[in-house]
């Protein structure tokens, strides 16, 4: 874990504290206008705090016109250094439900389990989380804010996957259903065209990558270790599940030959964090660089307006880089 992270990560308990504490002042002068206190927003619909953006998008298109969905983190701003303001604490004490990915962002985590909304709903439990980091040379770089960036910890990336992003869905579906059954219905009716459309996603991937001249690709940050997993790859990460950590020069060079020996051709940087390392490393290496969007947020960086369209870009960009044939 970085500097920047750790000093984040040490503020939660008091900045979480503080928050909540606040939340009694500041719920008495938002709250009326965020629900009403039989639950719901003023229009009736169900008022949805999603902890950043693939969790927005699940509750969005699930949830259609009968929620009212927010999210805790703001287009570009990097998830896993989100902090909570007294105001989201507010905001999060008198939602109806949270939908959030536990172990991604420590602030999130803890701001849910002060609160007290009623339907919360966790992703990393309804679908089976692995271990991933990069693996060069056999040493995994996972997330882990207990343990460190070193400790090959769980991967939270699992939205990268759309049999696993599927999972989710069914699961954030049910929940949904149960916290308003008055709309059930609509809500199982728009998990099944969801999840239709994550099948029609995962065969393009399939079908796609399916042959290639290699499988091997390098990205600056481990976060497709699920998709590279799902399609039969193998992802070489320069930073593993930290995306602003600094690789060594041992890594730097092993990644070198890597590249030589399996006909890398290009190195992947992310939309969120600089590309400096990834240029650095592509130019020692004389290979490309491209983008490969972990799709942690939606910007005008974004080569797509949701989901499903930066998903579609990121395998056209694989299949340019794997050389598809």
């Amino acid at each position: 874990m970085n500097v920047r992270r750790r000093l984040a990560a040490s503020r939660i308990g008091t900045a979480g504290s503080a928050a909540l504490a606040a939340t009694v002042g500041l719920g008495a002068l938002t709250g009326c206008s965020v629900s009403t206190a039989a639950g719901g927003t003023s229009d009736g619909k169900l008022d949805v705090v999603a902890s950043f953006y693939p969790m927005q998008y699940l509750a969005e298109q699930i949830g259609g016109t009968h929620v009212h969905v927010t999210t805790l983190t703001q287009p570009g701003q990097e998830p896993h250094d989100l902090e909570i303001s007294a105001r989201q604490t507010a905001q999060l004490q008198s939602a109806d439900a949270v939908v959030y990915l536990k172990n991604l962002q420590p602030a999130v985590d803890d701001a849910v389990a002060q609160s007290e909304v009623k339907t919360k709903i966790d992703a990393a439990s309804l679908t089976t989380l692995e271990k991933h980091g990069n693996e060069v040379g056999g040493h995994a770089a996972a997330h882990d804010s207990s343990k460190g960036e070193e400790s090959g910890a769980t991967d939270p990336h699992i939205w990268l996957d759309p049999v696993k992003y599927a999972e989710v869905a069914s699961g954030v579906g049910k929940a949904l259903e149960k916290a308003d059954p008055k709309h059930a219905a609509q809500y199982e009716k728009n998990t099944a065209t969801l999840l239709k459309k994550l099948s029609t996603l995962d065969t393009q991937y399939k079908t796609g990558l399916a042959n290639t001249r290699t499988k091997v690709f390098i990205t600056t940050h481990a976060a497709f270790g699920y998709l590279a997993e799902r399609y039969g790859l193998t992802e070489e990460a320069i930073n593993g599940l930290d995306p602003e950590s600094e690789p060594s020069a041992n890594r730097v060079r092993d990644l070198e030959k890597m590249a030589k020996a399996d006909g890398v051709s290009t190195v992947f940087y992310e939309t969120l964090v600089s590309d400096k390392t990834a240029k650095t490393v592509a130019g020692d290496a004389h290979l490309k660089t491209d983008v490969l969007d972990p799709i942690e947020g939606i910007t005008g960086k974004s080569k797509g307006s949701d989901y499903l369209q930066v998903m579609e870009s990121n395998l056209t960009a694989l299949q340019t880089a794997l050389g598809a044939k």
